[in-house]
């Protein structure tokens, strides 16, 4: 917060600025002393004995004096270069800003050269008496130190509050709001939650960032902001002329917010030094995830579903019309995407889906072509087969599955997790072999040569390494996402009624990914075959009643392989 205003009595022709600036850095036992009020009568007090009449305040409230781009100090900063003032009053040198160089040019070359005096009460200092001025860079060099001491404090407690499972940030989401009684626990705030399980909703219908935003426009969905402003809750988000005017960025925040799960994200970002605030986004395999931390708004089904289907983001044709298994159909000889053909041209039963790498005979491959609406009906009847199937013998679709990979599954699983293991222990080793070699070369047990071949060595092996690491990591949570699919398709399956037409939120819940064969016209027909991968199991083949029933006995035989293992 900045203000500045002037105090009565004004008989100067120029202005005696008095700065006040308090930190959210500042640590509560000076908080007191620091605060505003207290800086403004210290400097009333002293303009009063000096006899300064023509006195006019400049503040800025939970700011940073790291850096001098403030909003009071910069409006002070212009009236000086405008020759409005003629001296800078501050209660101490820290106020006036904690970054040695240039607080060091404005009161040593700036304000002399402007011939404005610059007064410090605390420090004794005064530019044109020249008192306390051979002190100046030392009390500059001691405010820095003391920021930099500060920013390693702070970043020591947000350390030891994760090590300890508790979220850093103290930023709510949309959808949440703090509970009165405990600052750490979030609570749902239902109005917030019904606009974030509707943009999700949205997004698993197949919609994107702009047509969400511009469907809660047309809704008059408040931004968050707005919202915030309608319920009397205080916030740093500025609040649009037109209160329902969604921004796209918006959506997609909340859209990629895991923390909607109930979860913590802890070192999302950082920034680059206590001097410069600028954010830096952190990798995501850094990010420290904490779960059960709320109420989930979002399952986490939900949540990994919409990140995946944000993978291929879907893109109008010409004419606007999009088909419900755009992104998810590829060729199944070079596996390129099937481009989706849909002109002014062409009628509803002639929209088809064609291999993006054809280009009518010119290209690498063949047609591969298949009309949307044959696709659809397909499509329909696969899933309503796997539905009826799971409804009636959910027991022997997971005894299939259980047969299919479970071996499989817990061996690689292991595999990997000895890979991570051995591989993190081997890279710190290399980092002290590496720190060794440096020992014995400096000291002359290790020549130059020597060293330079086995520095190499150590290098090309640990990069090797780290890369294998990052791979299993890899393969490790894409075999968690699809344990966390199984059960959204599982879900899904169970909870379907009767299904008169496919929907998109249908399709992208239960279809991973559809293959189109060659089209075969060998008969005098043209007939075409689909490789249909459904959420997390790939493709299933319906078995008949008779091995229903052998498959049940085995069950019955065999209870422990009954177990599916994700």
């Amino acid at each position: 917060m900045t203000t500045a205003n002037n105090i009565k009595g004004q008989t100067e022709e120029k202005i005696t600025a008095l700065y006040c600036r308090l930190s959210v850095d500042d640590e509560k036992k000076d908080a007191e002393s620091n605060s505003i009020t207290n800086q403004k009568q210290i400097l009333l007090d002293y303009c009063q004995k000096q006899g300064f009449t023509n006195t006019m305040f400049f503040v800025d409230d939970g700011i940073s004096g790291t850096s001098f781009e403030r909003g009071g100090f910069q409006q002070m900063q212009k009236m000086v270069e405008e020759g409005k003032i003629c001296r800078v009053i501050v209660k101490d040198l820290s106020r006036f800003g904690r970054e040695m160089v240039e607080a060091g040019r404005l009161t040593q070359i700036v304000y002399p050269s402007l011939g404005v005096t610059f007064i410090s009460l605390h420090e004794n200092v005064n530019s044109t008496t020249g008192e306390g001025m051979e002190m100046l860079p030392f009390y500059n060099i001691f405010n820095e130190w003391y920021a930099a001491q500060t920013s390693k404090k702070i970043r020591a407690v947000w350390q030891s509050k994760a090590e300890n499972g508790k979220r850093v940030s103290p930023t709510v989401p949309f959808g949440y709001v703090k509970d009165l009684n405990d600052k750490e626990k979030w609570l749902i705030d239902e109005p917030a939650a019904e606009v974030v399980r509707k943009i999700y909703a949205l997004c698993l219908a197949g919609r994107g960032p702009l047509q969400i935003a511009k469907q809660l426009e047309k809704e008059n969905i408040l931004v968050p902001s707005a919202y915030y402003e309608s319920v009397g809750r205080t916030h740093a988000q500025k609040v649009p002329s037109d209160y329902c005017k969604w921004d796209q960025k918006t959506v997609v925040g909340i859209l990629e917010n895991r923390q909607y799960t109930g979860c913590a994200v802890n070192f999302k970002s950082t920034t680059v030094s206590y001097k410069v605030h600028k954010k830096i986004h952190n990798a995501k395999e850094d990010y420290q995830i904490i779960p059960n931390m709320q109420e989930p708004i979002i399952s986490e089904e939900q949540w990994l579903r919409v990140q995946e289907l944000r993978k291929h983001r879907r893109r109008p044709t010409a004419t606007g019309r999009t088909s419900l298994f755009s992104g998810l159909v590829y060729c199944a000889d070079c596996g390129a995407k099937m481009h989706f053909a849909a002109a002014k041209s062409l009628t509803r039963n002639q929209e088809h889906f064609r291999c993006s790498n054809y280009k009518s005979g010119r290209g690498e491959c063949t047609v591969h072509y298949i009309r949307d609406v044959v696709l659809e009906k397909i499509v329909f009847e696969a899933i309503s087969s796997l539905a009826d199937f799971v409804k009636c013998h959910e027991s022997v679709f997971l005894y299939m599955l259980a047969k299919k990979t479970n071996a499989m599954r817990q061996k690689e699983h292991k595999r990997l997790e000895l890979a991570v293991e051995q591989g993190t222990k081997r890279i710190a080793e290399i980092d002290r072999l590496i720190e060794k070699v440096f020992e014995q070369n400096a000291s002359g047990i290790l020549s130059d040569e020597r060293f330079s071949k086995m520095l190499q060595s150590y290098e090309k092996e640990q990069k090797a390494l780290t890369q294998e690491v990052a791979d299993s990591r890899q393969t490790l949570e894409e075999a968690k996402q699809k344990a966390t699919d199984l059960r959204l398709l599982l879900r899904t399956l169970r909870e379907m009624t009767e299904i008169n037409e496919l929907t998109p939120t249908l399709v992208n819940s239960l279809i991973e990914r559809i293959e189109v064969h060659n089209n075969d016209k060998s008969s005098g027909h043209c007939y075409v075959k689909l490789d249909i991968y459904f959420t997390a199991v790939g493709m299933i083949d319906i078995p008949t009643e008779q091995k229903i029933l052998a498959m049940m006995e085995e069950i019955q035989t065999n209870p422990q392989d009954f177990r599916f293992v994700a």
